[in-house]
C-alpha cells in the first residue's frame, strides 16, 4: 500500500467512524475503499472489522451521558456480542459470500421500516403491558445475538439494525439506544477481528490507517449525533439504511 492509498483509506475511516458513531452503516464507505486500493475482499472485510473498532469505541466515549445507568444492560448484551461476533467470524471463514448476500439487502430494508414504525410500535407494546417499563428480555438478547452474527460475518448496516430492534425493545429513547449501539459494535468487531486475527490474512498497514480515521470520525460522530433531536436522527438511520440497499443491489 503507497502513502497515497493509507491517507485514502485514513480519510474513509473518519467519515466511516462518524457515521457509524452517529446512524451506522459505516463499512459501506470503508469496505469499497479497501477494495479500491487492492485488497482481496476476505482480506478488507477482516481488516475493515478489526479498523473499525477504535471508531466504535470513540463513539462510546462520546456517548457516555447516555450510557448513564445502563450497565447491567451492557454486561447483558455483551455475551449475546461476543457469541455472535464469533459465530459470524467464523461463518465468514467457511461460507460462500453468496450465501449472505442474498438476504442483506432484505435484512436492511426490514431494519428501515422498523426504525421508521419504531415510535408506533413502541406506543402498542406499552398499551398492551401497562405503563410499565419494558425489561430487556429474551427477545432483546436473542435479536442482539443475531445482528452480532450478520456484524461479525460482515457488519454493513449493522447499527441500523441494532438501533431498529433494540429501540422496540427497550424502554428508553433513542439516542440512549444509539449509546448502547456503539459499544455493542465495538464488540462485536473487536471479537471478530480476534478470531480474524489467528485465521485470517490481515492488512495490518490498512488497519492502523482505518483505526486512527476511524477514531477520529467517532468522536465526531458522536457530538453531532447526540445533538439531533429524535425524528431528525431517525430520519439519518432511514435515509442511510436506503443508500445502503441501493449501494448493495447496483
Amino acid at each position: 500500500m503507497t502513502g497515497l492509498e493509507a491517507v485514502a483509506v485514513m480519510v474513509a475511516g473518519v467519515f466511516a467512524g462518524g457515521i457509524n458513531a452517529a446512524v451506522g452503516s459505516g463499512t459501506l464507505i470503508s469496505f469499497p475503499v479497501l477494495l479500491a486500493v487492492g485488497l482481496p475482499p476476505v482480506v478488507a472485510n477482516v481488516s475493515n472489522s478489526l479498523g473499525l473498532v477504535p471508531g466504535s469505541v470513540a463513539g462510546a466515549i462520546g456517548y457516555r451521558k447516555e450510557l448513564a445507568g445502563q450497565r447491567r444492560r451492557l454486561w447483558r448484551l455483551g455475551f449475546s456480542s461476543v457469541l455472535g461476533g464469533v459465530t459470524g467470524a467464523l461463518l465468514l471463514l467457511v461460507l460462500p459470500p453468496e450465501a449472505f448476500e442474498t438476504i442483506v439487502p432484505i435484512l436492511i430494508a426490514l431494519a428501515v421500516v422498523l426504525v421508521i414504525l419504531q415510535p408506533w410500535i413502541a406506543r402498542k407494546l406499552r398499551a398492551r403491558q401497562g405503563e410499565a417499563p419494558r425489561r430487556d428480555g429474551p427477545a432483546l438478547l436473542i435479536s442482539a445475538g443475531l445482528c452480532g452474527v450478520y456484524g461479525g460475518y460482515f457488519g454493513a448496516s449493522q447499527g441500523v439494525l441494532l438501533v431498529a430492534i433494540m429501540g422496540i425493545l427497550m424502554d428508553e429513547n433513542l439516542q440512549r439506544v444509539n449509546a448502547v449501539k456503539n459499544v455493542y459494535v465495538a464488540v462485536v468487531n473487536l471479537v471478530a477481528g480476534i478470531v480474524f486475527i489467528f485465521v485470517a490474512e490481515v492488512a495490518w498497514i490498512a488497519v492502523l490507517a482505518l483505526a486512527v480515521g476511524a477514531a477520529i470520525g467517532g468522536l465526531i460522530g458522536a457530538k453531532i449525533g447526540r445533538k439531533l433531536p429524535p425524528h431528525v436522527l431517525r430520519g439519518a438511520i432511514v435515509v442511510v439504511g436506503v443508500v445502503a440497499i441501493l449501494q448493495l443491489l447496483l
